[in-house]
């Protein structure tokens, strides 16, 4: 497929999935805005009256460092997960590489996450931090965390194919995840011996080189970003290679 017409089928897709996910919502894209905010306000109440975990003093911003981006990867990688079967007409009526389903369906996803940061940037900003050189880092670990979101889903929207089970094995996965990305405590509490295989996350990276940069107004570690990009290119291409080869047989259990 030539580059125009995958970008033209692409952006097509996007827009089409950005749209249903809002069809027949009074609310609209306001929906995007309201779960962060819903959760910032519970978990600090939580953290800071009834169980505080330490030091309160902006912790609704320090715990919206970390809602939006797991939020992001927990809805884009159930959706992806999905997104093979649920164009199970596209998928075998239409010419194209199936690769650009899930991918697709992460990207329409990454709209509400623009959206989220925007309100995160407003957050912070009337919070009392400023803007600082290091920001420019911020679409470089945001983008990490779509490549890894998308070689994920790449994988297991291929398997969801043959095994229907597993969008419950993903959902399941985020609940576990939430515990173990630094959403409201602090990575400091985090026992040292722990501390590597916490950065190998590359959900909990992006948590932690969001708070680096937008509330201590330094870098994050090079190690940390290394192994970020590490994950998350390794995981694209292994999804990539995944897919490649079970995309082959899905004409027979769709």
């Amino acid at each position: 497929m030539r580059s125009a017409n995958f970008g033209f089928l692409l952006s097509n897709l996007i827009m089409r999935d950005f749209r249903i996910r809002y069809r027949n919502m009074s609310l609209g894209v306001f929906w995007s805005l309201l779960n962060p905010l819903v959760m910032m306000a519970v978990l600090t109440f939580i953290f800071t009256r009834i169980f505080p975990v330490g030091p309160t003093g902006n912790f609704h911003v320090f715990v919206l460092c970390g809602i939006i981006p797991f939020n992001f990867f927990a809805v884009a990688w159930v959706s992806g997960t999905m997104s093979i079967y649920q164009n199970a007409g596209l998928v075998k009526k239409v010419i194209l590489p199936r690769e650009i389903v899930p991918i697709s369906t992460i990207l329409a996803n990454s709209i509400h996450f623009l959206i989220q940061l925007g309100l995160l940037v407003v957050v912070v900003l009337a919070s009392g931090y400023r803007v600082n050189g290091h920001w420019a880092l911020l679409p470089v670990v945001f983008a990490l965390e779509v490549v890894f979101v998308c070689g994920l889903s790449l994988i297991t929207s291929a398997l969801d194919v043959y095994f229907r089970d597993v969008r419950y094995v993903v959902e399941s996965a985020n609940t576990i995840l939430f515990w173990m990305v630094p959403i409201f405590y602090s990575f400091t509490a985090v026992p040292p011996r722990y501390h590597s295989l916490y950065q190998y996350n590359p959900i909990a990276a992006v948590v932690l080189a969001c708070r680096n940069i937008m509330m201590e107004a330094k870098a994050p570690p090079p190690t940390l970003l290394y192994k970020l990009f590490a994950v998350s290119t390794v995981f694209f291409i292994l999804g990539l290679l995944v897919f490649r080869r079970l995309k082959r047989k899905f004409a027979d259990y769709l």
